[in-house]
């Protein structure tokens, strides 16, 4: 597989770039291909020919091992993780990092079909544990990116409504203070203002 993949490498990006076009809302720069599925193809690659010289780990380094890489990100990782949050910058939907990465699996196995390429039962093993790791990793990046973009907003907001209320705060304090101050230029002072308040109802007691 991994010599069919690299002989057909533009073609593969050439039709994953034309997927991605038909899907509403979506377009992709050359740069932005490079860095997503095409880093990840040049990935694949490496783990297969890893993998047939049986160097397991160069293989795991790369792309992890099945299941995931949960303490530190592999190659392919690293790479799915800056996709994911490149996406997210972008203002696409965490859908569109999965469709990225299905494009380039239906890519290959459309051509190989087309060509009538034959593929090991391991080679479509390695791509897929390939695929679920960069899914994975690209998801869990583009949606930690959402999470802080959201923390982020709400926190803008409490700011807002707290500088609000304060300034409210301040006001009263200020109106208050006047209020005190013109009193005693009157030659009234608050115990006499609180004492003048009481007198109906003491009035109304003794009666």
């Amino acid at each position: 597989m991994h010599t069919f993949l690299s002989n057909n490498h533009d073609d593969l990006i050439a039709r994953c770039r034309s997927k991605v076009l038909k899907r509403s809302h979506r377009d992709a720069t050359e740069e932005q291909l490079k860095s997503g599925v095409g880093l990840f193809l040049d990935q694949l690659i490496l783990t297969l020919v890893a993998e047939e010289a049986d160097e397991r780990d160069v293989s795991l380094r790369v792309s992890g091992p099945s299941g995931g890489d949960a303490k530190d990100l592999s190659e392919i990782g690293v790479g799915a993780s800056a996709h994911g949050k490149a996406l997210h910058s972008l203002g696409y939907a965490v859908d569109q990092v999965v469709h990225d990465y299905g494009d380039l699996c239906q890519s290959i196995t459309e051509l190989a079909h087309e060509r009538a390429e034959p593929f090991a039962v391991d080679d479509f093993r390695t791509l897929n544990r390939c695929l679920d790791n960069a899914i994975a990793d690209a998801v869990s990046a583009f949606s930690a990116q959402r999470d802080m973009a959201m923390a982020q907003s709400l926190s803008s907001e409490a700011n807002e409504r707290l500088g609000f209320l304060v300034h409210e705060l301040r006001n009263a304090l200020q109106i208050a203070n006047l209020s005190v101050h013109a009193m005693e230029l009157g030659g009234l002072n608050v115990l006499d203002r609180v004492s003048l308040s009481q007198c109906p109802r003491i009035t109304h007691e003794r009666e």
